[in-house]
């Protein structure tokens, strides 16, 4: 059975996805971007990143995929995740919060056809 494919916003993903996607690529995203033409026929670039069950796409171009590592704490100042980020995360691959807030299990944006 093919994976599901899923194109969608950085900001629309689970918190365990992010951790994921962040462990798959500690240099940081924007050298790492993609470009597609969507059913529009617009280029759009995005973030390629697997699991077991779904195919992503994620949405950002250059600019956005800096600034994201720029604003994230779990990267140092040269653009590369901390050593010790994966310490910080429990077995679920999310990390250890001070409250427990239960992420959307459920993300609905749009799917893609090769």
């Amino acid at each position: 059975m093919a994976k599901k494919r899923i194109v969608i916003d950085y900001e629309k993903l689970p918190e365990d996805t992010i951790s994921n996607i962040k462990i798959e690529y500690p240099d940081g995203y924007e050298d790492n971007l993609i470009t597609f033409t969507n059913k529009e026929g617009r280029f759009i670039s995005a973030l390629p990143f697997e699991t077991d069950e779904i195919y992503y796409l994620i949405r950002m171009t250059e600019g956005e995929a800096r600034q994201i590592i720029n604003d994230d704490d779990d990267f140092g100042d040269d653009g590369k995740l901390r050593d010790d980020f994966e310490d910080d995360m429990n077995e679920d691959g999310e990390k250890y919060l001070d409250d427990n807030i239960d992420e959307a299990a459920n993300i609905k944006d749009e799917s893609y056809d090769d």
